[in-house]
């Protein structure tokens, strides 16, 4: 499944940013201290159980894909303790404003990878993740370039695998086309069940959400959110 999986990324290429403006020497210094401390390597094989990424005792694990500014994921950390948490940013100033708030905090509890997601997923090992969360990922909003969006076929496939049964996948998005386009693409997998019962439970936040910079920019913009949970089945 792996060998496969890693075989299909050569069809496959990366869309997004890697650097913004450049790091202050101070900002700079402090994310090459940090980011080996805190950074999962892919060159070792995946720890049995994956808990032992975590020099604390973690009871579950946590994915997050594209952690923009980090706001939600510390949060998460830290009103979690006994969860580990991994985070995956290419964005190196987003990667530096993240550790320099897990310095700041002290938490134990997150690990992050720098680089394209998949490479982190392919790594990981079967049915070791209690959730997944893809929260506001670029839409691609032109429709030429919706094949770029990261929910696929072939990453569904990829979370399929990864995540336990019963495990959660949860997608947010203000961008409608994306919305349906996740809601499409799950369906069409068969791997994952939408837990909605009613309206409310796609429109309402997901509790304890601490709103981020990109849903305040979306209310200004005039534009709602959609909070989807998918059970992997």
């Amino acid at each position: 499944m792996i060998d496969v999986a890693r075989r299909s990324r050569a069809t496959e290429a990366f869309f997004g940013r890697r650097k913004g403006k450049a790091l202050r020497g101070q900002q700079a210094e402090k994310l090459e201290v940090l980011l080996p401390r805190y950074l999962v390597d892919l060159s070792a094989p995946a720890p049995q159980p994956l808990n032992d990424l975590f020099p604390v005792p973690t009871e579950r694990l946590r994915l997050e894909i594209g952690f923009g500014g980090g706001e939600h994921l510390i949060h998460r950390a830290l009103e979690q303790p006994a969860t580990g948490f991994i985070g995956v940013e290419p964005f190196v100033n987003s990667m530096q404003k993240l550790l320099a708030r897990v310095d700041e905090t002290g938490a134990r509890n997150l690990r992050v990878y720098n680089d394209d997601a998949t490479q982190l997923l392919d790594w990981l090992p079967d049915g070791c993740l209690d959730q997944i969360d893809l929260l506001y990922p670029d839409p691609w909003p032109k429709k030429k370039h919706w094949k770029r969006r990261f929910v696929s076929q072939v990453n569904l496939s990829r979370f399929h695998r990864v995540l336990k049964p019963g495990a959660l996948f949860c997608f947010a998005s203000d961008i409608d086309t994306y919305v349906n386009w996740t809601l499409q693409h799950c369906h069409a997998h068969g791997g994952f069940e939408w837990t909605a019962r009613n309206a409310a439970d796609w429109l309402t936040p997901y509790e304890g959400w601490p709103s981020t910079r990109y849903e305040a920019k979306a209310r200004r913009e005039g534009r709602s959110s959609a909070y989807l949970t998918f059970e992997r089945v």
